[in-house]
């Protein structure tokens, strides 16, 4: 990959990746963390692609403009937990406490605290939804880890191994049951095949909503940032 600016206030990095099975110039926006990403065919000159983008600018720079910021998790900043925003605040006890519409998070440690708090009742409710559809299913799985990744809300292994993102623990509940009951369909159904998603209904009922809101704002959960 290779990387160049758009011109202008402020300047936009531009990625160039290059790309066997491109047959033409695309252009994308990351939702999460704002990157703008150009591939283009092998002999596509890195000249013509920057002049795309900057035919472009317009279109580009509304659309950055239109993301949400970034969140630095600090005492006084605003997070969702399990869908619903709470305030940061300070608290002078041993523990993380939950409240209607704040988070009291003991010092120094801030963000580090919440982090590892949230990612304990992440696992606190996968672990007891995945137990849960894999009863209904009569099948079990290996182990349940949980990352910050990206890419993918969930995995599943060939071996049985869930994989989550913790991230999922600022989303509504129902949107991380329903991962949830899609990855622990996985133990029946290792494709996306009309069988699976059968499984996946089956599981946890009419999904459309939940995977809807994965879809449309999904990209949003990675905009609190618990390191600088």
């Amino acid at each position: 990959m290779s990387e160049y600016f758009l011109d202008g206030a402020p300047p936009v990095p531009l990625t160039l990746r290059r790309s066997a099975q491109a047959r033409r110039i695309s252009l994308r926006i990351s939702q999460l963390d704002g990157r703008v990403t150009l591939t283009l065919p092998a002999r596509i000159p890195e000249a013509e692609a920057l002049a795309f983008a900057q035919e472009k600018e317009d279109w580009i720079r509304r659309h950055l403009a239109a993301r949400s910021e970034d969140v630095d998790i600090a005492a006084g900043a605003m997070i969702p937990v399990e869908g619903v925003a709470r305030r940061i605040v300070f608290s002078t006890g041993r523990r993380v406490v939950l409240e209607a519409e704040r988070i009291a998070v003991p010092g120094p440690a801030v963000a580090a605290r919440l982090q590892s708090w949230l990612k304990e009742l992440a696992r606190d409710r996968l672990v007891g939804a995945s137990d849960s559809y894999a009863r209904v299913l009569g099948r079990s799985y290996t182990r349940v880890s949980l990352r910050d990744t990206r890419s993918r809300w969930g995995s599943c292994s060939s071996h049985g191994a869930l994989m989550y993102s913790w991230r999922l623990i600022l989303a509504p509940p129902e949107v991380l049951r329903y991962v949830a009951a899609h990855e622990v369909a996985h133990l029946v159904e290792m494709n996306h095949s009309a069988a699976f998603w059968r499984q996946v209904g089956r599981l946890y009922g009419p999904y459309e909503a939940p995977r809807q809101w994965l879809r449309a704002h999904g990209g949003e959960l990675h905009r609190y940032r618990f390191t600088r």
